[in-house]
């Protein structure tokens, strides 16, 4: 049994919620001022049923902010050339203010060039080179969606970043290496990044004030590989099956939740930590790109 006392949960739900509260209200007065309510458009490729949750998730949360949405749907046998001709549709669609494409893509479709052919005023989930640079600008664009989540949390709990030493662990272009840069640029953070390749992980681990790890493998972080007093941000989001839960499979994270959570100053939980904020931060870079185009 965990001693909820010795720590502090960090509630990606409730921030989340919080978040989609103040956009609302923001839709609300750019209706009464009479300026362009953010119109969100979303590509969905094929019919992988992952896909298909979080973008019911997104169109829910368009509808609970008042946003307008525009939903585009396309079997998986689609030419890369005919994906890039609706992009190029999109793109030149001037009601539209954020746009995203359902990531994964089938495989003969280049999730990069796709990627990059989205307009990056338009880039809502800041994965366009341009975004992704401007990250360490003094005037950032649109950051990537799951890292401004983690960022905002830090934010809104009140975690102090400056001068701290951070590790994140994974460092894919969706999460850790887009993290750890704004950890530096905006966190002014001292930050060590590991990897795959990272021999004795447990030793940069053990260092970290601030320990965030992104890879996609259950239970990772043990125990013994967590500083006293340590802030663990879980990222990852595995589906584990087995008969021993009650739907047939639960979502695990990277840390070992049970063990590793009497040990935090603050952690994030999985499922209801970080997952939330991504598509929170979603709608807070849409409502940024239709001010950005409409001042």
């Amino acid at each position: 049994m965990v001693d909820e006392k010795t720590y502090t949960l960090i509630d990606g739900r409730k921030i989340a919620a919080q978040i989609k509260e103040e956009i609302t209200q923001r839709v609300q007065e750019l209706k009464q001022e009479g300026k362009k309510v953010p119109h969100l458009a979303i590509i969905l490729v094929g019919d992988d049923g992952a896909s298909q949750t979080y973008v019911d998730h997104k169109v829910k949360a368009c509808k609970e902010v008042g946003f307008h949405y525009t939903m585009m749907r396309f079997a998986d046998t689609i030419s890369e050339e005919k994906l890039l001709k609706h992009i190029d549709q999109v793109n030149k669609d001037s009601d539209v203010d954020g746009f995203i494409v359902q990531l994964p893509l089938p495989p003969h479709i280049s999730v990069e060039r796709i990627t990059e052919h989205i307009r990056p005023e338009k880039d809502v989930d800041g994965f366009t080179n341009r975004n992704f640079g401007s990250i360490v600008s003094k005037n950032p664009l649109l950051m990537p969606a799951t890292p401004f989540g983690v960022m905002e949390l830090f934010k809104r709990y009140n975690i102090e970043t400056e001068g701290k030493s951070c590790v994140v662990v994974g460092a894919s272009r969706l999460v850790g290496a887009p993290l750890s840069m704004m950890l530096i640029e905006h966190g002014r953070a001292t930050v060590t990044v590991c990897h795959k390749y990272t021999v004795n992980l447990a030793h940069f681990t053990r260092q970290a004030d601030i320990l965030v790890v992104a890879v996609g493998k259950p239970g990772l972080i043990t125990a013994d590989m967590v500083k006293e007093g340590a802030v663990v941000i879980d990222v990852g989001t595995t589906r584990v099956e087995g008969p021993q839960f009650k739907n047939g499979y639960a979502l695990k994270g990277d840390v070992d939740f049970t063990a590793v959570a009497p040990k935090c100053s603050f952690i994030t939980p999985v499922p209801g930590g970080v997952g939330p904020m991504t598509i929170a931060s979603l709608l807070l870079n849409t409502l940024r790109a239709t001010e950005l185009r409409n001042p």
